[in-house]
């Protein structure tokens, strides 16, 4: 084997060439040393949902357990008194 663990073809499962691993993406809450996420801060919010209005998952948006779970209630508060949408028509 090699030095990955996915052995000889690589991360991609391609021919060879390299194999290149994406960093870990920090937490941009902890970066702004945030204590709250505020519901009503829409424009931050919209960030972390996707154009169809689900809310984007841990591992890619990067954020810790923590601010995932207070920015999944304020998402979900926020579309609750209709400052963002459930769905896209």
């Amino acid at each position: 084997m090699g030095d990955n663990d996915r052995g000889e073809r690589g991360e991609r499962g391609g021919r060879g060439g390299r194999v290149r691993r994406a960093r870990r993406r920090v937490c941009s809450f902890c970066v702004d040393k945030v204590t709250e996420v505020d519901y009503k801060d829409v424009n931050k919010l919209r960030k972390y949902i996707t154009e169809r209005g689900k809310i984007l998952p841990r591992r890619i948006s990067g954020n810790c357990a923590k601010h995932q779970r207070v920015l999944t209630e304020a998402i979900k508060k926020a579309r609750v008194i209709a400052l963002l949408p459930y769905t896209t028509d």
